[in-house]
C-alpha cells in the first residue's frame, strides 16, 4: 500500500482535548449523572465519578477539541515540512476553520489522504463526532459512512506498525524512541494537557506538544517508506499551508 503513496498527497494530524468543563462540579445535572454512568466502567470502587473527570477528555461526548495541528512535506531533496494549528476556547471556530483547510487540501490532490497516530481508534472519530455536535458537516476525507475499505482516504501509523497484530498497542512515545526519532513528549504528554489548559491558561504550550506530535508522525511514516528525515531547519509553523 505504501508504495503507491506520495508523501506530498499526505496531511498529517494530531488533536489535544480536555473534559468539556474544568470540574466535575461545574457540569449541569444531567451529564453529572451520564458521566457517573460512564465512569463507572473503569473507576474503582472507592472513586467517585469526580475524582476520575480529568479522564473525560479523551471521550468525545464529555470532552472537547482545544488544538487540531497538521503538517504537509512541500518539497524532496530534502523534504520540508510546513505545520498549521487551529487552536482556542471556542471549539467550533477552530473546527470550521480546519474543515476548510482540509476540504481545500482533497480537492486540489486527488489522491489525498490523513494521517494520525492511533487515528482510527481517537483522532478521527473524535473530530467527526466534534462535528456533528458542533453542527458542522463532516469533510467527505473524513467521513467513512458507506465507503467501501479501498475508498477510505485515513492512514494509522499505529495500525501500520501492528503488521495485522490486533493485540498490540504501541504509544507515539515508544515508536519514536525505537526508531531513533527525536520524542515528542519531552515537555508533556497528554495527561499534562487539561491542567495546562484549564489551570495555567498556557494554549502556546499545548500547540508547540501537539505539532511535535505532528512532525514525529511524519517522521515515522518516512522511516516505514524507507524515505530519508526532516531536517530540523526545514520545519516552519505557518499561517497559510
Amino acid at each position: 500500500m505504501l508504495d503507491n503513496i506520495r508523501v506530498e498527497d499526505v496531511m498529517f494530524l494530531d488533536i489535544e482535548t480536555v473534559p468539556e468543563s474544568s470540574s466535575f462540579e461545574l457540569l449541569n445535572p444531567v451529564m453529572q449523572n451520564l458521566w457517573d454512568k460512564k465512569s463507572k466502567q473503569f473507576r474503582s470502587p472507592e472513586q467517585t465519578s469526580g475524582d476520575v473527570y480529568e479522564r473525560a477528555g479523551i471521550y468525545s461526548e464529555f470532552g472537547k477539541i482545544i488544538c487540531v495541528s497538521v503538517g504537509l512535506i512541500r518539497e524532496k531533496n530534502p523534504f520540508s515540512f510546513r505545520l498549521k494549528s487551529f487552536f482556542g476556547k471556542e471549539e467550533k471556530t477552530l473546527l470550521s476553520e480546519f474543515s476548510a483547510v482540509l476540504s481545500k487540501f482533497s480537492r486540489t490532490n486527488k489522491e489525498s489522504l490523513l494521517c494520525a497516530h492511533n487515528g482510527k481508534e481517537f483522532d478521527f472519530p473524535y473530530i467527526a463526532r466534534r462535528m456533528i455536535i458542533n453542527g458542522l458537516i463532516i469533510p467527505e476525507i473524513l467521513n467513512n459512512a458507506g465507503k467501501k475499505p479501498w475508498e477510505v482516504k485515513l492512514l494509522d501509523t499505529m495500525d501500520l506498525w501492528k503488521f495485522g497484530d490486533y493485540k498490540n498497542y504501541t504509544s507515539l512515545d515508544l515508536l519514536t524512541s525505537i526508531l531513533g526519532i527525536p520524542t515528542p513528549k519531552d515537555d508533556i504528554d497528554g495527561s499534562m494537557v487539561a491542567g495546562i489548559f484549564y489551570i495555567e491558561d498556557n494554549i502556546d504550550r499545548i500547540v508547540h506538544y501537539c505539532e511535535k506530535d505532528v512532525l514525529a508522525i511524519a517522521r515515522v511514516l518516512l522511516r516505514f517508506m524507507n524515505l530519508p528525515e526532516i531536517n530540523e531547519d526545514k520545519i516552519e509553523s505557518v499561517t497559510v499551508l
